[in-house]
């Protein structure tokens, strides 16, 4: 029997298409599954605000009457206009080991990129730089965070043989929490409080949080406009990504720095990590899932996930990472936290990278975005 490409139109079939990765790396103690409803809801278009400027097509491939392998294909025109690109994405991107089914299920995206016109196919990446992006090209045995992609090492045999090649990389640092806070942090923090009048802000409150979240994320935008692939973030975007975290967030790992006129010019946030607890519910949130989450939020963790880190582009010269990284260090030193996961960072933001180099850290993980002519 051959492979049978089926494009997913009802609840049914995104049931099917959100759960295959589950079941695909069931026996894997490396991969961390995301959340079943939140990818529901991602390719649900009344709940995700992205659909806006998006459009999307799901497909399953079958063999033998069982799912082997789904795709994404993904028109993103708020990138194409920003950018002045003609280019289709795909994402979420998984398939068994057979090159027959992850052809059928590329082409399908290839061929309705063709059918609107556009001239190249790139990804994996998602809706916005919130979103998933990436395949895993070094790290295959460290387990995952929650906010990323893990996949098969076969996979890159799949994409050479497609015909895709590397268009840029993201790497991503374990590093080590030290004992104690770098005097050169504190000595550039103290100076940059006295002499611009910066304001370290932290929060015990999640409705001034919620309050402040607002510009935060405006802040995020700026400073990561410039960035590969990004789009500008809508404020229903914003809205509903606001909704979903603050009610979760362990506000002791997230800080604003305010200038003089009560504005926000750098924040981080800096989340426990949950990909145990992912792994262990397999995903799901019920019976047990939503328990086991906020026991790795709340309760006592040795790892950190960092989620966002964004400094005014106009003042990312003068000191304020060092101030944030200060206060952020000092919460995790107090809190008995041994390491902290940068997440994915384009390995041409020296700028970022800079900010670890006083740290005792490790390259761990190394993901990559393609691109076809097609």
């Amino acid at each position: 029997m051959g492979i049978e490409l089926k494009e997913v139109l009802t609840k049914k079939d995104l049931w099917a298409w959100v759960r295959f990765p589950n079941k695909l790396y069931k026996d894997n103690e490396f991969f961390v599954p995301f959340l079943e409803n939140d990818e529901f809801e991602t390719f649900s278009q009344n709940k995700n605000p992205a659909y806006a400027y998006c459009e999307t097509r799901l497909f399953l491939a079958y063999k033998d009457g069982e799912v082997a392998g789904r795709i994404a294909g993904l028109i993103n025109n708020a990138y194409n206009q920003k950018w002045n690109k003609n280019a289709i994405r795909f994402t979420r991107f998984d398939f068994i080991d057979d090159y027959e089914v992850s052809k059928a299920l590329f082409d399908a995206v290839v061929n309705w990129g063709k059918q609107k016109n556009y001239t190249e196919i790139m990804g994996p990446i998602g809706f916005h730089d919130i979103d998933h992006e990436g395949m895993l090209v070094e790290g295959f045995d460290k387990l995952n965070m929650s906010i990323t992609f893990y996949n098969h090492p076969y996979y890159l045999t799949h994409m050479e043989k497609l015909g895709l090649q590397k268009d840029i990389d993201w790497i991503e640092y374990k590093i080590t929490v030290p004992e104690t806070v770098d005097p050169r942090f504190e000595r550039i923090a103290n100076s940059l409080i006295k002499k611009e009048n910066y304001k370290v802000v932290t929060y015990t409150d999640r409705k001034v949080l919620y309050k402040d979240a607002f510009e935060a994320f405006e802040l995020i935008d700026e400073a990561y406009s410039k960035l590969y692939g990004t789009v500008p973030l809508t404020q229903d975007i914003i809205r509903s990504t606001i909704d979903a975290y603050i009610p979760l967030v362990n506000l002791d790992y997230i800080c604003a720095i305010k200038d003089n006129q009560n504005k926000i010019v750098s924040f981080g946030i800096m989340v426990p990590s949950i990909a145990k607890a992912l792994k262990k519910s397999n995903g799901k949130m019920f019976p047990f899932g939503i328990v086991r989450m906020l026991r790795a939020l709340q309760g006592k963790n040795d790892t950190l996930e960092m989620f966002l880190v964004a400094v005014n582009p106009e003042l990312q010269a003068r000191g304020l990472p060092a101030l944030l990284i200060n206060e952020l260090l000092k919460k995790s030193i107090k809190n008995n936290v041994k390491y902290c996961e940068t997440g994915p960072m384009l390995e041409t933001n020296t700028k970022i990278h800079s900010l670890w180099r006083h740290f005792d850290k490790e390259q761990h993980k190394r993901r990559r975005c393609f691109i076809k002519q097609i």
